[in-house]
């Protein structure tokens, strides 16, 4: 896998592997407990169409879950070599999708639906809303996103989208909001029109990808790329459990030496 593809288009995709198919096999069944689980009721939002399961996966530091193999293949591999390694992982995300998404979340109005809808809710992770008049803030940086399909769903089926490209113009508009800011003061720049005014480039000029991936494969995307999840079509099928994918994205210690970095 090119190091050239993610630097240029902020997301690559890795071939079908024995280990990590093995790994996504045993995630599945985590997931899935971990859907049914009275515990995470709360994840389960807009109207029961979406499972948002943030660290529902029971996996370790190394992202083992108990009794599992290994979390191995060729992304870790690439991570390892290309991104200067793996840190401790935090407890995994489950997000399954069902039919009849999107639906509104509590306290969403009608405007944010129609993003959602038109927009596949498009977004750069750890930008976050904050306040009565949801402005933004970067309170959790990622240092990369890497997806993990957990089962075998239809295309239409509710996928990640990525606006290839987009990181190169987040990543402007974000330096440019920062110049002359203290590094210490970074976390409370509000950055609500920058990031408005980015996505809006992007838009206009990065084509939307749909991107298609089974169990066995995985997919990496570059920390500031824009990318949501597209509305689930008339013709979508998945398992019981819906459209289910694992996420892992550690947080960057010392975020404001290394968020806006080339690599």
């Amino acid at each position: 896998m090119s190091w050239q593809r993610l630097s240029n288009s902020g997301w690559c995709q890795f071939p079908m592997n024995a280990a990590t198919l093995a790994w996504a096999e045993h995630a599945r069944i985590a997931g899935t407990k971990a859907l049914y689980d009275p515990a995470n009721a709360e994840w389960l939002q807009c109207d029961g169409t979406w499972f948002i399961g943030v660290d529902a996966l029971p996996n370790d530091p190394d992202g083992r879950l108990p009794g599992g193999p290994e979390l191995a293949g060729p992304a870790i591999d690439f991570i390892k070599t290309h991104l200067g390694g793996i840190p401790n992982l935090h407890r995994g995300q489950v997000s399954s999708v069902f039919p009849g998404y999107p639906r509104p979340r509590p306290g969403e109005g009608e405007a944010a639906l129609r993003y959602r809808i038109k927009r596949d809710a498009a977004h750069v992770d750890g930008v976050k809303i904050f306040g009565e008049k949801r402005r933004r803030k970067v309170e959790e940086p990622h240092a990369w996103v890497l997806g993990l399909p957990l089962n075998a769903s239809s295309l239409d089926a509710s996928p990640l989208v990525i606006w290839e490209g987009s990181h190169v113009i987040m990543r402007r508009v974000f330096a440019s909001t920062f110049d002359g800011i203290p590094a210490r003061e970074w976390s409370e720049v509000d950055v609500t029109d920058a990031y408005t005014a980015g996505r809006a480039e992007v838009f206009e000029t990065c084509p939307r990808v749909v991107v298609s991936a089974r169990p066995g494969e995985a997919y990496l995307m570059h920390r500031l790329c824009l990318h949501g999840v597209a509305p689930w079509g008339a013709d979508a099928s998945a398992p019981e459990e819906g459209r289910m994918i694992a996420y892992f994205r550690p947080e960057l210690e010392n975020w404001t030496n290394s968020w806006l970095a080339q690599e």
